[in-house]
């Protein structure tokens, strides 16, 4: 186990080592004298590590972070860089409140990102470059930003000398986009103690802008089930100039298409019951009549119909399950002794997942199509929408930008909070940070930021941290 700064090893030596190298200490700049300055300074070195699984090292990011939480003054004793291997560090730093009894708030954000070719990109994806109004790399909006916010606003509270009424912690964590149970579960598994909190606030949710104007604050409170299913049809082939009805590529084929045409019923809970009536008034015409219709009981089968046909809906009024890989055969002139498919089903929170199985197998109809999941789904339940946590949301929504609803979320990906959200923790995915709904750039070319947005989101998430931890501040 690779622990740096402060906390002490559990005694588990069990984990695999990585060869490369422990992160060199070096002395940290003088910081910005301005929250915004140092918010912008943060995220362009944290754009500039590269912190992808391939290539990529998160202790040095989560090292960089730390350094300047020391200049500022942070005692030794509550900044933790740790992790199973000297590669792959997350950060946890406590802001130490007045001790009565209630439990920290959790801020985190992830620093490890998805890779980047540079082939790809009109520019250097590990360069921070300002253009246009935008700051682009990898990382800025997904999810560096956030983390580079956390680390800012959290020096800025202690220069003002700010007292919170509860420990504030951040975690800066890696292993977010790989899946490599390095970040989150990790810490859970084995630090446990460090971000334990009454609730966390992640990504997962954020403000939608139409042309322009905002449209809403999202409150990211639930997210579906990742789980995929392997399709297997075997037999014993031949040569390809002696074909057979009976072929493993028609067979699968043929349950593809099965499972193209098939739709799971719909299913409502409090989060996207919450999200369309508070959706409903910003649509028109017929959109709008189907996002009221559908919230019936049962829902109108028209309402159904139309918001079925258009993919941002449709996936979050049922479970979806889709074909994403596919291999048969094994020579040109050879008839196929197998064929696979890969199908991934998103579940709906609650719902069961062996059910998803039964039914794919129902759909199918055909014992000679095996249907096996491809590894042990994680479902996670909803957090409550509390009035503690969604009042000062709310409020602090409606003193930045007047009139803009703050609408719950069910994520149809998946993100860390999944592990908090089992482990106790209710997580709620919100920050102010408002992205244009047409120019999604997140794991894609030329991945940007609004300038102006990234400091207002800022703002939004110092407010907010404040008046979670303090009755007497908003």
């Amino acid at each position: 186990m690779f622990i740096a700064a402060c906390g002490q090893s559990d005694g588990d030596n069990t984990s695999e080592k990585s060869n490369a190298p422990a992160p060199v200490a070096t002395e940290a700049a003088a910081l910005p004298e301005s929250a915004e300055g140092m918010a912008r300074a943060f995220l362009k070195e944290l754009v500039e590590i590269d912190t992808t699984q391939s290539t990529g090292n998160t202790t040095v990011a989560a090292e960089a972070m730390a350094r300047h939480l020391r200049t500022a003054g942070f005692d030794e004793e509550d900044i933790h860089i740790l992790g199973p291997t000297p590669d792959r560090g997350n950060l946890v730093v406590r802001y130490r409140g007045r001790d009565n009894g209630r439990k920290a708030l959790l801020l985190l954000a992830h620093i490890d990102v998805v890779e980047a070719d540079p082939a790809d990109w009109t520019m250097d994806p590990f360069t921070f470059v300002e253009e246009d109004g935008y700051f682009y790399g990898r990382g800025t909006t997904d999810d560096k930003d956030e983390a580079a916010i956390h680390i800012a606003n959290l020096i800025h509270m202690k220069r003002e000398g700010f007292q919170p009424d509860r420990d504030i912690v951040v975690a800066l964590t890696a292993d977010e986009e790989s899946g490599d149970h390095n970040g989150v579960a990790w810490l859970l598994e084995h630090h446990p103690e460090l971000i334990d909190a009454e609730y966390a606030l992640n990504e997962g949710g954020g403000g939608a802008k139409k042309d322009g104007v905002r449209v809403f604050n999202g409150v990211q409170a639930s997210e579906k089930v990742f789980q995929s299913y392997t399709l297997e049809v075997t037999n014993p082939g031949g040569h390809s100039s002696l074909p057979v009805k009976v072929n493993a590529i028609y067979q699968l084929a043929d349950a593809l298409i099965r499972i193209r045409d098939h739709d799971f019923p719909v299913s409502l809970n409090e989060i996207t019951r919450a999200w369309l009536e508070r959706s409903a008034p910003l649509e028109e015409g017929e959109r709008a009549t189907a996002m009221r219709n559908v919230l019936k009981s049962p829902p109108d089968p028209a309402a159904v119909e139309y918001l079925s046909k258009i993919p941002f809906y449709n996936s979050r009024l049922r479970t979806t399950c889709v074909a994403t890989l596919l291999d048969g055969g094994h020579a040109e002139n050879a008839l196929p002794q197998r064929a696979t498919a890969n199908v991934n089903c998103r579940v709906l929170p609650g719902a069961s997942i062996d059910e998803v199985k039964r039914t794919l197998e129902r759909v199918i109809d055909s014992d000679e199509v095996l249907v096996t999941p491809v590894a042990v789904a994680k479902p996670s339940p909803p957090s409550p929408l509390s009035a503690e946590v969604l009042g000062p949301i709310e409020a602090t929504t409606e003193a930045m930008w007047p009139g803009v609803p703050v609408i719950p979320l069910m994520s149809t990906g998946a993100t860390d909070s999944l592990y908090l959200r089992n482990a106790g923790i209710p997580v709620y995915g919100v920050s102010g940070l408002f992205n244009d709904i047409d120019d999604n750039r997140a794991h894609g070319q030329n991945e940007r930021i609004n300038i102006e947005a990234y400091y207002e989101g800022q703002e939004f998430l110092y407010r907010l941290t404040k008046a979670l931890t303090r009755s007497d501040v908003l």
